[in-house]
């Protein structure tokens, strides 16, 4: 597999600077799914907000603690997944900062999401921390301020139903929903790609200059990436629709016949981006399941009824 962005090479653990008041520093947890690794920003000086703080790790824990010199004031998390918020509790034990986010794994989800997990549909073990509890619920437009900095909560769902994106002015803390490196996860029912739509569709109408994402390289030409993540999205659902018209299939053999030269360690996730579009096209009365919606249900154009 060709890397995305082979001069992205930060080295784990050491806080890097990006911009006057924001580091970076990069947690040990690289794999197929994380790219290189979480990226856990360090914003401010005097009184610093840890961004995202990762995934338990005892050695990312000491190299928060030390780039933050003991002014951690406050700690956003961007969505409940496991690479992204387990140490923020830890984190918040050692240093007695809040713990900032939308609310517990399941919050936000859309009426249609929630009937689905309660029928029985659950994620593709994409790591969901369920044990995550905010300190403080942050709702859309919310802001959060420090000493010498101040950031705008913007619900954004889509990869999870309750993520957050936190804008420092022309700046964007973009979490999973915009990377640069690949395109974001989005596996029912905590993700929605009805939502995922429109939240970036959302953002298109702010004029920003970088957006810093949960994994990879800064995304610098925001406008463009947004563009092309709708773009590729619309294309996807085309090129369902089109396997559709040679018969009924279920999403793990759609995502066989569609994400061709993908590893095979990632077409189960693969198979999930599939069934989202698969929900919001069912949505929209193009294709409908045979029998009960479920993740291996075979999926059929409405038309051909």
């Amino acid at each position: 597999m060709i890397d995305p962005q082979p001069d992205f090479q930060p080295a784990v653990g050491v806080a890097e600077q990006l911009s006057p008041g924001l580091r970076r520093l990069l947690a040990p947890n690289a794999s197929p799914m994380t790219y290189r690794g979480t990226n856990t920003y360090l914003l401010g000086e005097s009184e610093v907000a840890v961004i995202d703080p990762g995934p338990l790790d005892d050695a990312h824990l000491s190299a928060i603690l030390e780039a933050g010199a003991g002014r951690i004031s406050h700690i956003l998390v961007t969505h409940a997944h496991l690479d992204h918020s387990p140490l923020a509790r830890v984190l918040a034990g050692r240093t007695g900062a809040p713990v900032y986010g939308f609310g517990p794994a399941t919050a936000g989800r859309s009426p249609l999401m929630q009937e689905l997990a309660d029928s029985g549909l659950v994620g593709g073990g994409e790591g969901v921390d369920l044990g995550f509890a905010p300190d403080v619920l942050l709702a859309d437009g919310d802001c959060v301020s420090g000493a010498d900095w101040q950031v705008t909560a913007l619900h954004t769902p889509g990869h999870m139903s309750g993520h957050l994106a936190f804008a420092w002015g022309n700046v964007l803390f973009s979490g999973d929903l915009v990377m640069g490196w690949a395109t974001s996860l989005v596996s029912p029912p905590d993700g929605d790609l009805s939502a995922f739509m429109a939240s970036l569709r959302r953002l298109q109408s702010f004029d920003w200059s970088v957006f810093h994402a949960g994994h990879g390289a800064p995304v610098t030409e925001p406008a463009e990436r947004l563009k092309t993540l709708l773009t590729h999205r619309q294309g996807r659902e085309a090129e369902i629709l089109e396997t559709l018209r040679l018969g009924a299939d279920t999403p793990a053999g759609l995502a066989g016949k569609i994400y061709t030269g993908t590893p095979s360690a990632l077409l189960p996730a693969a198979s999930r981006n599939v069934l989202a579009h698969l929900i919001a096209l069912t949505e929209e009365n193009l294709v409908s399941p045979i029998g009960p919606l479920r993740s291996d249900a075979r999926f059929h154009l409405v038309e051909e009824k």
